[in-house]
C-alpha cells in the first residue's frame, strides 16, 4: 500500500478517534454511509445531458469534487477495518477485467462480458 493511502488513512483513524466516532464505524455503516455519498455525487448530474455534465460549471465541479472525497474517504475508511488494501484490490480488479473483457471483443462495445 502507498504511504499516501496509509498516511490518509491515519489520518481518518485520528479523526474519528479524537470524536469517538470509531464506535459507528462498523463496516456496515461505513458501506452504507459509501453508497449514501456516491449517490450525492449522482445527484449533481441528475437531468444534465451528456454535453452538460462534461462542461460542469467550476462552483457545480467544486461541489462534485467535494462529494468525491467523500466518496474516498468512506473507501478507504472501510478498506481499513477490513484490512484491504485498495490498491492492490483495483490492481487486481483491473486483471480480472482485462481477462473478461479482452480487447479483440470488447472494443467499441458496451455489452456484459457474458455476452461478448
Amino acid at each position: 500500500m502507498s504511504n499516501e493511502v496509509q498516511a490518509l488513512q491515519a489520518a481518518l483513524r485520528q479523526f474519528a478517534e479524537e470524536r469517538d466516532w470509531g464506535q459507528f464505524h462498523t463496516p456496515k455503516n461505513l458501506a452504507a454511509s459509501l453508497s449514501i455519498e456516491a449517490a450525492e455525487v449522482l445527484e449533481h448530474f441528475q437531468w444534465l445531458t451528456d454535453e452538460q455534465s462534461r462542461n460542469l460549471p467550476p462552483e457545480r465541479r467544486d461541489q462534485v469534487a467535494l462529494e468525491i472525497a467523500d466518496v474516498l474517504l468512506y473507501l478507504l475508511q472501510l478498506a481499513d477495518k477490513l484490512q484491504i488494501d485498495p490498491l492492490e484490490a483495483a490492481k487486481a480488479k483491473l486483471a480480472l477485467n482485462a481477462a473478461k473483457y479482452p480487447v479483440d471483443k470488447a472494443k467499441g462495445s458496451s455489452r456484459k462480458y457474458t455476452e461478448l
